[in-house]
Order: structure tokens, then C-alpha cells, then sequence
């Protein structure tokens, strides 16, 4: 009966490792095949004359326009239903197309310039929209009569495609594959953290080395998640910032408190009395815990940012998560936090044996 028992216990124990593994191999599966929704790369001309006739010269990604030309649809949107239908679309092959518009000379409202965003509607191909596709200058004479007669069209109806696929983000395209793994190190980081904080104050509770050698091993299994996340950080930032490292405020924290754990694990290193080395490692790693909640949440929503989540950028809504997407980052998340737990405790068991030698 107690080797059963104990059998049942190891499998429980292995189980959430299991776990783990199946919602990563998951992840990167589902990350890396499901394709992008069609979108739209380019538009030329960007800019017009209120008053004009205008063809714009449309790139499209993943699409297929040639499927079938007669379902192909276009507007121009100021904003709501203030729209202007194209009046011709040509297809000139699956990713290239040209849709006629003509721009009347006066507009609901007066402005400098009204940028207009371009939607596309395919009937098996779904919706495609560019924001501030093109920017229209006004107009010297304006005539009332003919905005009532060009601003009468509405969007309705428009299609969505059949399948899962995710959305096509403009600027993001196939990178925006890269919140399944960026953004899911950081919340390991985070947690692995926490738990090192959690050890080094039952340390200070009960005095047992023990809580200090899985305090650090979480510490350095943490520092290398932070060091993944920042790496591909900066990879996802060459692609879409045009720089690997922009000095955004959430870049500079980030580096901020990446090198206050360093430090640490440096002045662990320094000390050779291991009693003066755990009581040390303690107070730092709580006091760099404190640190990091306003490194990285507070500072960051308190000045401009490029990411989102910060200096009012929303995080995780429809902008950056739709439904399909929530899918694959949720169980990321959970998946690299389990793999992080794991690890951490295979380096604290050799950090063990290492010591007992």
C-alpha cells in the first residue's frame, strides 16, 4: 500500500511537468502555423486633393483578389459612416489591385488634412482595413451639394474569412507571432521572482540555508527567462521600431531591473561566509522584489511609451489580442511559468548536491 501510494504521489508530481510540456510543444505549434488574416502593406498615393479623382495602387498580404473580382469591394473612411465607396476596383493579381475614388471637395468637417482609412471586403477573403491610408488636403472652393451626394455610402455587410487565423496588425505582420513568447517570459520572470522574494523571507523566518539555496535557484533560472525576454524584445523591436534598442522607458526599465538582480548574484559572489552570504542575498533579493513592481508597472504608465500597456497604450485588449490569439498566449503564459518552476528546481537540486559534496 505505501509503495502505491507513493507511486501515485511521483505521478501527481510529474504531472503538471506534463503538463507543461504539452501546452509548449501547444504553443509553438499553433504560434508558428496558423497564418495571418489578409491585410493591407501598402497604399500609393498617401496623400490627395480634396476635389480629384484618384486611383490608389493597393499591396495586400495574404490575399487573394483574383478569387473572385466580383466580390471585391473598397471605401475610403473618415470615420463612422462618412465614407466614400470606390466606384471601380480592378484586381491585377492576388496581392495587387487599384481602386477609383473620387474625392469630393468638402467634408463634414473643416480640418487641415482628413486622413482616410481604407477597408477591402472580399467575399471569401474577409475584411482588410489600413488606417490613415491616405491623407487629403483641402479643397480651396468647397460645395455643400456635393458632399450630401459623395458622403451617402455606408459599409454594410462585409465578409469574415472561414478558419482561425490571426489578425494582421499593420506594422506588427508576422511578428505579432512574437507575443507568445516575448511577453510570456516576462510573467515567468515575474513569478520566479516572487517566489525567490517568498524564499528568502521564510529564510529570514526560520534560518534554514536550505530556503536560501531555492531562493538563488529561482534567481538565476529567472535572470535567464528576463534574459530571453529582453532579447527577443529587442529582435521584435528591430522589425517593427526600426531599432534594436530605442531607449523606450520599458526598454530602460527593463535593463534597470535585469541588472539590479545581477548585481546581486555579484555580491553573493563576494561573500565567502555562507551564513553572512544568505542573510545578504535575503534582504537584497525582497528589497530588488519591491523594486521591480515600480520598475516595471508604475514608471513605465507614467510617461510616453512604445509598448503598449504604458504611458496610456492599452495591453491585451482588441488591439493587440483578438479571441483567436488569446488562445495561444494564455496557455503560453502558463506553459513558460511551469517550465520556469522546473527548471528552477532542477538547479536548486544540483545547487544541493553541489553544496553536500
Amino acid at each position: 500500500m505505501m509503495q502505491e501510494s507513493t507511486t501515485n504521489s511521483s505521478f501527481r508530481l510529474a504531472a503538471w511537468k506534463w503538463a507543461a510540456m504539452i501546452i509548449l510543444i501547444f504553443v509553438f505549434i499553433a504560434g508558428w502555423i496558423v497564418p495571418l488574416k489578409p491585410g493591407i502593406i501598402k497604399v500609393t498615393p498617401d496623400r490627395a486633393v480634396a476635389g480629384e479623382m484618384i486611383v490608389v495602387d493597393v499591396v495586400g498580404y495574404n490575399s487573394f483578389y483574383l478569387t473572385d473580382t466580383t466580390k471585391l469591394r473598397a471605401w475610403l473612411r473618415l470615420a463612422g459612416d462618412t465614407v466614400i465607396q470606390a466606384h471601380h476596383i480592378q484586381a491585377w493579381d492576388d496581392r495587387n489591385l487599384a481602386a477609383s475614388f473620387y474625392i469630393p471637395s468638402v467634408f463634414p468637417v473643416r480640418q487641415e488634412a482628413y486622413p482616410l482609412t481604407l477597408v477591402l471586403d472580399h467575399g471569401s477573403e474577409g475584411t482588410s482595413i489600413l488606417p490613415n491610408a491616405i491623407f487629403i488636403t483641402p479643397a480651396s472652393e468647397q460645395d455643400t451639394a456635393e458632399m450630401k451626394l459623395w458622403f451617402r455610402d455606408k459599409i454594410e455587410h462585409v465578409h469574415e474569412k472561414a478558419g482561425i487565423q490571426y489578425p494582421f496588425r499593420n506594422i506588427l505582420s508576422e511578428t505579432i507571432r512574437n507575443t507568445y513568447f516575448h511577453v510570456p517570459m516576462w510573467f515567468c520572470m515575474i513569478i520566479l521572482f516572487g517566489v525567490s522574494a517568498w524564499y528568502s523571507l521564510q529564510y529570514y523566518r526560520n534560518g534554514d540555508i536550505d530556503f536560501d539555496r531555492r531562493s538563488v535557484a529561482f534567481i538565476k533560472v529567472g535572470l535567464v527567462f528576463g534574459v530571453l525576454g529582453m532579447v527577443t524584445g529587442m529582435l521584435w523591436a528591430k522589425n517593427t521600431w526600426n531599432a534594436y534598442w530605442s531607449w523606450d522607458v520599458k526598454q530602460n526599465m527593463s535593463a534597470i531591473s535585469l541588472l539590479i538582480y545581477a548585481a546581486l548574484m555579484v555580491m553573493r559572489s563576494s561573500v565567502e561566509d555562507e551564513m553572512q552570504k544568505a542573510r545578504l542575498t535575503a534582504g537584497y533579493n525582497m528589497f530588488a522584489f519591491v523594486l521591480l513592481i515600480p520598475l516595471l508597472f508604475i514608471i513605465p504608465r507614467m510617461t510616453d511609451s512604445l509598448h503598449p500597456g504604458n504611458g496610456g497604450n492599452p495591453a491585451l485588449g482588441g488591439e493587440d489580442l483578438d479571441n483567436t490569439m488569446r488562445m495561444v498566449f494564455y496557455p503560453a503564459v502558463i506553459g513558460f511559468i511551469l517550465l520556469g518552476l522546473w527548471i528552477s528546481q532542477l538547479v536548486y537540486r544540483t545547487d544541493k548536491l553541489k553544496g553536500n559534496l
